[in-house]
């Protein structure tokens, strides 16, 4: 039986005291996983890895040399190995999906504490209070950069700028009240107003003005598109605050 021989790679990353570069440990993994041997080529000072570049002219590190030949860096050695690539501009319905299943799965698991059973009723409301509750989060992480996306058409915020940032505390108010539920004459209210105003500024933005610009729904670097799920996110506030209100729980909740 014959042994096939080792494939090598030669990777040179940045391994610097106050910096190990982690671009350099992907690349490092995956040749590894794709069963290549890597001899390890360590760049340990800023001078070093200037000079590296300067010799092989090139703008970054990692670099990975197989059988002689340059590949390229974290993104190239993945083409070098038919894997996709992320596009940092695409746009992606990925942010919002992941959120609505974390919060689902929470307020399932929240029911399952409280009441015994996540299939509830309140697991229902605990969903769309926890939505609410992280999508506040998200925007409050960068104000004025959600403020300014959503400037691009929130009918109330291009008349009166503000609102763009009163809207995320105002979110994450009515989220928190709807979690507990206490203050529904409050958190109703608010949901049934911001959540109405959105919808009816996305439904004109889509689907009258057939505009093409991204949703400020998971904050202001987001890449998601403005169009069905942003209409949902409104639409789940104006669901849950008629549902606080006039639903078979609104007694109890109030």
């Amino acid at each position: 039986m014959t042994t096939r021989p080792a494939r090598m790679a030669i990777l040179y990353r940045m391994v610097m005291p106050e910096h190990v570069c982690p671009w350099g440990l992907k690349a490092k993994d995956l040749l590894r996983r794709q069963g290549y041997d890597v001899d390890d080529r360590w760049l340990r000072t800023r001078e070093e890895t200037d000079a590296f570049k300067a010799e092989h002219e090139v703008k970054t590190t990692p670099q990975t040399f197989i059988d002689g030949k340059r590949i390229g860096g974290y993104d190239d050695l993945r083409r070098f190995f038919g894997k996709p690539v992320r596009d940092p501009n695409a746009v992606s319905y990925r942010p919002v999906i992941v959120l609505f299943a974390m919060t689902a799965l929470m307020a399932l698991a929240a029911s399952q504490a409280v009441l015994g059973t996540p299939f509830t009723i309140r697991a229902g409301e605990w969903f769309i209070a926890f939505s609410m509750c992280v999508l506040a989060l998200l925007k409050l992480q960068d104000v004025e950069r959600f403020s300014a996306m959503f400037l691009n058409y929130d009918l109330l915020a291009k008349r009166w700028v503000p609102y763009g940032t009163i809207y995320p505390y105002a979110e994450g108010l009515a989220g928190v009240l709807m979690v507990s539920g206490a203050l529904t004459w409050l958190s109703a209210p608010i949901a049934l107003f911001i959540g109405g105003i959105g919808a009816v500024s996305v439904f004109k933005a889509v689907y009258i003005d057939k505009r093409d610009i991204k949703c400020a729904c998971v904050g202001g670097d987001s890449k998601v598109p403005l169009g069905f799920v942003s209409l949902t996110e409104n639409a789940m506030m104006v669901a849950m605050a008629l549902w606080m209100v006039f639903g078979p729980g609104a007694m109890a909740m109030a």
